[in-house]
């Protein structure tokens, strides 16, 4: 069946109705060559091809998947007027778009009608404003994450020149609150992470809210990755703490990746309007036709993509920001992930490594020698095995995850540790189709 091509009727029409708008200011004959551009597209169809199937339910490697219909033809469309939403003046319409979705989110969160927040091109770039904000907050105190947050945290505090600590955790991914309350003098802002991008491991967001409280630290969540999941709270292992989500002083969302968006595509929310303050500057050329904020003068980026808050703005009249509608979406994933997660417990051949949070398995095959190297040799051989099958319709597509031997031999103490890291298997179950296709990948995979 068809996937994309049905969808030519609809974007041909609003294509023509948008080249009348154009005429309407004059004729123009700067049309390329279209043998050419038909020919360039021909080759760009066939390196496209060598794409992993990100599409199909049998790809549960990386955070990856199409975008909904609505969101790539929007994006389309408005990619032909190329508008830009550093400034009312670059796209009028866009902006407003993009203010519209980012009220959407801000009610999801529980910020209500007073915040401040915008889109940015992926989460790292906001995560960034939102430790640029912290700095200029507390510009002597640290910046805190734990050891599971991403990566990016520890590189922007090098970027801001500000100091970054790092919050051990135990075998289960537990903060040391300990740590916290002795460091708390010098802490700043606290990152929590609702949603890890290892294992999907959201953070005890009210415990560490607790003595954020006691000691006035700024919480900044990193919900890029989980932060859609709050649409289903209340279908959630740990519940209680996306219900403390709006106690958050700002909040990290990527709409392309639960959102249905294109790359890229995030997001940055902050529970205090007045932190716009951290932003302000004047461009003698840019905001002057309207006295209304520009969404450039709370940001720290200056050109960004007018398709993208179209994009995201178009899902949302389609599937608005409610537990029926993307939190469909979302509950389904996380149907699947939790039958694969079962079939795990009952399986003689492979083993869960823990419960899954949201949508992201770890898990490893169970070796004849209990030793960390043959873990690693199954594991390299089973993630390699899917992607090497002639028959498409037989593949699979995971992906490896590593972790110090010496906290897996904490959790698993029977195993002998004879390497420094152990390898295990890694599933995302991001896609609604997983759903229903849940048993046909754990019988490719050998479950």
């Amino acid at each position: 069946m068809n996937q994309f091509t049905p969808y030519l009727p609809a974007i041909e029409k609003v294509l023509r109705k948008l080249d009348a708008w154009r005429s309407q200011f004059g004729a123009q004959n700067d049309h390329a060559e279209l043998t050419e551009i038909e020919s360039i597209l021909d080759k760009l169809e066939e390196r496209l091809e060598g794409n992993y199937p990100f599409h199909h339910p049998s790809y549960a490697g990386q955070m990856l998947k199409p975008p909904h219909p609505i969101a790539w033809l929007a994006y389309m469309l408005t990619a032909t007027v190329n508008p830009n939403n550093h400034a009312l003046d670059g796209g009028p319409p866009t902006s407003e778009m993009e203010k519209e979705a980012v009220k959407e989110l801000a009610n999801m969160v529980g910020y209500g009608d007073t915040y401040l927040g915008h889109l940015t091109s992926g989460g790292t770039i906001a995560n960034l404003e939102a430790l640029f904000v912290s700095r200029e907050i507390h510009p002597d105190k640290a910046i805190a994450a734990t050891s599971n947050a991403h990566y990016t945290h520890r590189r922007m505090c090098h970027v801001l020149n500000t100091k970054f600590l790092e919050i051990p955790v135990d075998i289960n991914d537990n903060p040391d609150l300990n740590f916290i309350e002795n460091h708390a003098d010098g802490i700043g802002t606290i990152v929590v992470t609702m949603g890890t991008t290892g294992l999907g491991t959201t953070e005890p967001l009210s415990k560490i809210l607790d003595i954020a409280r006691k000691h006035s630290i700024r919480i900044h969540v990193d919900a890029a990755y989980g932060g859609f999941f709050s649409l289903i709270k209340d279908n959630l292992p740990k519940r209680e703490e996306w219900h403390c989500l709006s106690d958050a002083d700002s909040i990290v969302i990527d709409p392309h990746k639960h959102g249905l968006q294109p790359y890229g595509c995030g997001s940055i929310l902050y529970k205090d309007p007045s932190v716009g303050k951290y932003y302000k500057h004047d461009s003698p050329y840019t905001y002057f036709t309207s006295e209304d904020l520009h969404l450039g003068e709370i940001s720290l980026e200056c050109s960004r993509a007018g398709a993208s808050a179209a994009a995201f703005w178009a899902t949302l009249q389609m599937l608005p920001l409610t537990e029926s509608g993307l939190g469909s979406v979302l509950k389904k994933a996380r149907e699947a992930t939790v039958q694969f997660s079962n079939l795990l417990k009952d399986s003689s051949s492979f083993q869960l490594y823990q419960e899954p949070d949201l949508d992201i398995v770890g898990y490893f095959p169970i070796p004849e020698m209990v030793k960390t190297s043959e873990i690693n040799k199954l594991s390299l051989s089973v993630f390699e095995k899917g992607m090497k099958r002639e028959n498409p319709s037989e593949s699979y597509h995971l992906s490896l995850f590593k972790i110090p031997s010496e906290r897996f031999t904490t959790r698993f103490p029977n195993y002998q540790a004879d390497t420094e890291t152990v390898q295990i298997l890694r599933s995302v179950f991001m896609k609604e189709e997983h759903q229903l296709f849940v048993d046909e990948l754990a019988g490719r995979i050998g479950i």
